[in-house]
């Protein structure tokens, strides 16, 4: 079975509408949307959690193809952020994956990453979980202190060098 390494966004969009109107996974009667933003930081300004920003690290498996010379990758450590509030009825999730540099070529060009879509609906179920709890006051059901994928998968060493969200001191540890 060959890896996507394309960046589909519309894989995100497609799965955060089934996982939430088929699947009720948000079932409270507001209205969310999923929008990219490929700035963002996890660092949220007072005046942001005033309006009510929360943000939600995930570290999940992808798959990276650099743009130069076609060399393919996995990594077990791709960062995914998001930042959600609610606000009256209609929620917002922002979404930012982070990239990888070529071990190859360093030419310091961050390639986006490629995911299987159990591992999209991974990271959104862990999302709604962190949304169910932050937001609504629910229990988090799925609280195990990690926001690391169930299975276990084997890849090279981490190279914090070539990773956007290293650099950028973004860490994968699920902060709540």
């Amino acid at each position: 079975m060959s890896r996507s390494t394309d960046w589909v966004p519309s894989l995100w969009m497609d799965t955060f509408e089934e996982l939430l109107y088929d699947d009720n996974e948000l079932d409270y009667g507001d209205q969310w949307t999923l929008n990219f933003n490929y700035n963002q930081t996890d660092e949220v300004t007072k005046e942001e959690r005033k309006r009510g920003w929360k943000v939600y690290c995930h570290c999940a498996y992808g798959d990276f193809q650099c743009g130069s010379c076609s060399k393919t990758w996995p990594s077990a450590r791709v960062v995914v952020l998001f930042r959600y509030r609610l606000r009256g009825e209609k929620g917002t999730v922002i979404m930012r994956p982070f990239g990888q540099a070529c071990r190859r070529c360093r030419d310091d060009e961050f390639d986006l990453p490629g995911f299987a879509k159990k591992e999209v609906e991974h990271a959104l179920l862990r999302l709604f979980s962190k949304v169910r709890k932050n937001i609504y006051g629910d229990e988090d059901d799925d609280d195990n202190g990690s926001s690391t994928c169930s299975t276990k998968v084997y890849t090279r060493p981490h190279e914090a060098s070539l990773c956007q969200a290293c650099i950028m001191g973004v860490c994968c540890q699920d902060e709540d």
